[in-house]
């Protein structure tokens, strides 16, 4: 009998606070050896990943195609996002030396032809972690030539000369999420601002030094379609050439509460909206997330350039 990935929440109390998930949240759990040995190689290296931190619904097909978000400088973030499951604290431990090095080789084993790279947010460092992130990068390149790479960022708390040290390494894709719409982000985000992701969008793309630059959203948390429309075209505007959006879910009790389920016509409609004003590529629909089939995503951008 095939198995269902029902994403309702653990805790029965969180059920009654959300409700059931309609029928286009519901889906097949792979099925392989890929899964067992993605997650016993990640495990081999000591690795994290958002993929199980923040309890992403995808991790399960993921990990079946081999294909793993890392997430880099720690199990702790410096901030506390009213969306975010991973851990908060004002102190996380130092960076790992060796931890690019453990990276690289988790790719070559992996055989990833694209590698994404995430963060949690490291206020408590100088550069916000931006030195560590370009390590990682070219260590993935002196030990897997022809690896494209995607780096999802803080917004380093607005310091361009952080986001000029891994735009250095020239990354194929420069990614940092919007989130949510202007009205929300106060309540949704913690520190981070709307005017200042879109600065850090703006200056990597006027620099020139990565291939594409890249943003997501987040709907089902009370915006509106004219908000979401609004965000797109701020997105656009920066020079985001890739926008995603997916639907929220909370992670726990303790989390915002979900909205509103985004029915798949609105996600098309957004969809289609940006390729209306000019977005080059957008990937719209309740499973999508900034990271999810980032290889593919690649491949076509590179096709397409």
């Amino acid at each position: 009998m095939t198995k269902k990935l029902n994403i309702l929440p653990e805790n029965p109390e969180e059920e009654r606070s959300i409700g059931r998930f309609p029928s286009w949240l519901h889906r097949n759990l792979p099925r392989g050896g890929e899964l067992a040995k993605t997650g016993t190689l990640l495990k081999k290296y000591g690795l994290n990943t958002v993929c199980e931190e923040a309890k992403c619904p995808n991790r399960f097909e993921c990990y079946s195609n081999k294909t793993a978000t890392f997430l880099a400088l720690g199990k702790e973030c410096s901030r506390s996002c009213g969306f975010c499951d991973i851990d908060f604290s004002k102190t996380p431990q130092g960076p790992e030396a060796d931890e690019p090095r453990r990276v690289a080789l988790s790719v070559r084993e992996l055989g990833l032809k694209h590698a994404v790279i995430t963060m949690v947010a490291r206020d408590d460092l100088e550069d916000g972690g931006a030195a560590h992130i370009a390590a990682i990068v070219q260590e993935i390149r002196e030990l897997n030539p022809g690896c494209t790479v995607e780096v999802l960022t803080s917004d380093f708390d607005g310091k361009f000369s952080s986001v000029d040290r891994v735009l250095e390494v020239e990354p194929e894709v420069f990614n940092h999420n919007i989130e949510t719409v202007k009205r929300l982000s106060p309540r949704v985000r913690h520190k981070a601002t709307y005017e200042r992701t879109l600065s850090v969008l703006k200056y990597a793309h006027e620099t020139g030094k990565c291939g594409f630059v890249k943003s997501g959203i987040m709907v089902g948390l009370g915006e509106t379609k004219e908000e979401v429309y609004a965000t797109i075209d701020d997105l656009k505007e920066v020079g985001c050439a890739v926008i995603t959006i997916g639907q929220y879910l909370q992670p726990n009790r303790r989390k915002l509460l979900v909205k509103d389920f985004v029915h798949p016509d609105t996600f098309k409609e957004y969809e289609e909206y940006g390729h209306g004003i000019g977005v080059r590529y957008m990937y719209s629909g309740p499973f999508v997330r900034s990271s999810y089939n980032a290889h593919e995503i690649t491949a076509t951008l590179t096709q397409n350039a």
